[in-house]
């Protein structure tokens, strides 16, 4: 049996033997075993081991630059954290996401893998701390309690960035059907009943509206998270650091992201404050109730196909029955109600982790930061899958959408300023009784010409604000 090398490590519980192999440390080390909880190591979150990359880079250069850290060993570490962002080294960041300690042990896991990469660079060995320390050099100027919020605000920036492209996209989508169906008259419904005609355009076009009005609150919701609290250390008063490192900080973390991030003005409510990332999670689950709602009317729509609404067809992606012969089930519509029941959930948990912070910082940012990643990373996915496995195939049933309009009582509502409301309601009810259409019994009664009824139903005239020209 093959012995695997160990070296000696030490922190504040005693001596503590890590496999000689890995880059991470004692502290990581104690967080494998404490935190079993989901078997997710925060590497599942690529964007946050990029951003503790990118905060403990600009920290090592503000630390330089201000004169507290040798040349030698900052450019180290900058080397080790540049690897980092690059993509090196994650699978070394292996602590659970769901953790105690208000993220201690992600920043602990950073500290240590930087720290043992630079001193390989060094030519040194792993553990070498007397050279380059985690916390004495790495963790320098630093507390978890500004680190990790700071680089949870870098990593949001750039997940919201990718939902923001796959919504535009499914936007773009949407808006493309509405083009394509602009011309094809159906019946609108409230609450499930028929109400007015509209064209299939209106419909679609609609829903582009929806989905880029929330790219949009987005966009608002990352500007909350641009103030970060690098410098406050462990409260928010600064003690540690450098009078001028949080300024020389953020400027050098803004270099690196290319992000508009700010110091907050007011570094102890930024400690404790999550309010940002309450907002972010309210906007993600309105995003997910539209997208939800969307699709709960493309499986409305797609019905049938012949006992059910049936105005248009999804793309069949795959059989949907074990038993039933030629069933196909509309699967992507569906996939993307579930990840949207999930985001809501999820920001029911972020709700409660935010009221629970006490006093000077919150402790549950472990959870709201998975919440968050997951809710981020599931509804791009959705969007990214609605739009190219659904949307762009989804065709209309024109016929069908036009007998229904024909033989729909809804179309009472438009001979209102033409014929009164009573008798559009006996009209209605007769339609109703005798199974006629409409537009046979408003000839038949002499309730107006062949002519004036053909240009009343006109669909430029059914699915817009009527034109003066009517009224003559």
């Amino acid at each position: 049996m093959t012995s695997i090398a160990m070296r000696l490590e030490h922190d504040l519980l005693g001596d503590r033997e890590v496999p000689d192999s890995v880059y991470y440390g004692v502290h990581t080390a104690r967080a494998l075993e404490n935190f079993p909880i989901t078997g997710i190591p925060i590497s599942r979150y690529p964007e946050l081991v990029v951003a503790l990359a990118c905060v403990k880079l600009a920290a090592a250069r503000a630390n330089r630059r201000l004169g507290l850290l040798d040349a030698e060993r900052a450019d180290a570490i900058v080397a080790a954290c540049e690897e980092i962002k690059s993509g090196r080294l994650h699978d070394q960041f292996v602590v659970d996401v769901i953790q105690g300690g208000a993220g201690t042990s992600t920043n602990m896991n950073a500290n240590e893998v930087i720290a043992n990469r630079a001193l390989e660079l060094l030519g040194r060995g792993r553990g070498d701390y007397a050279h380059l320390h985690p916390l004495e050099h790495v963790n320098l100027g630093q507390s978890t309690n500004d680190v990790y919020p700071t680089a949870l605000k870098v990593a949001l920036q750039f997940a919201v960035h990718r939902l923001q492209a796959a919504m535009t996209e499914l936007v773009a989508a949407f808006a493309a059907k509405a083009v394509e169906f602009g011309a094809h008259l159906k019946m609108g419904r409230t609450q499930l009943q028929d109400a007015v005609p509209m064209t299939l355009g209106q419909e679609f076009g609609s829903y582009a509206v929806m989905v880029g009005e929330d790219a949009d609150r987005l966009g608002e919701a990352a500007l909350l998270i641009a103030e970060i609290n690098l410098g406050g250390t462990a409260i928010g008063t600064g003690l540690n650091a450098h009078h001028g490192y949080a300024e020389a900080a953020c400027e050098e973390l803004r270099a690196i992201t290319e992000l508009p991030l700010v110091t907050a003005s007011n570094l102890v409510e930024a400690t404790q404050d999550v309010g940002s990332f309450v907002q972010l999670s309210g906007v993600l689950k309105r995003t997910a109730v539209k997208l939800s709602k969307i699709c709960n009317d493309l499986r409305l729509l797609s019905s049938g196909p012949r006992a059910g609404f049936g105005e248009i067809n999804l793309p069949p992606v795959q059989a949907g029955s074990s038993i039933m012969p030629g069933k196909v089930n509309p699967v992507i519509p569906e996939v993307v109600n579930q990840v949207a029941f999930e985001v809501i959930g999820n920001d029911i948990t972020i709700t409660m982790a935010a009221e629970a912070g006490q006093l000077q910082l919150n402790a549950f940012e472990p959870i709201i930061a998975h919440s968050l990643f997951e809710s981020l990373a599931h509804l791009t996915a959705a969007c990214d899958t609605l739009r190219s496995r659904c949307v762009v195939g989804i065709t209309a049933n024109v016929a069908r959408m036009q007998a229904t309009v024909d033989h729909s009582i809804g179309l009472v509502t438009a001979l209102n300023p033409y014929i009164g409301y009573d008798a559009a309601t006996k009209l209605a009810a007769d339609a109703l009784d005798s199974g006629a259409d409409i537009a046979s019994l408003v000839l038949g009664r002499g309730l107006l010409t062949a002519s004036e009824l053909e240009t009343i139903l006109q669909p430029d005239n059914l699915t817009r604000p009527r034109h003066a020209s009517l009224d003559a």
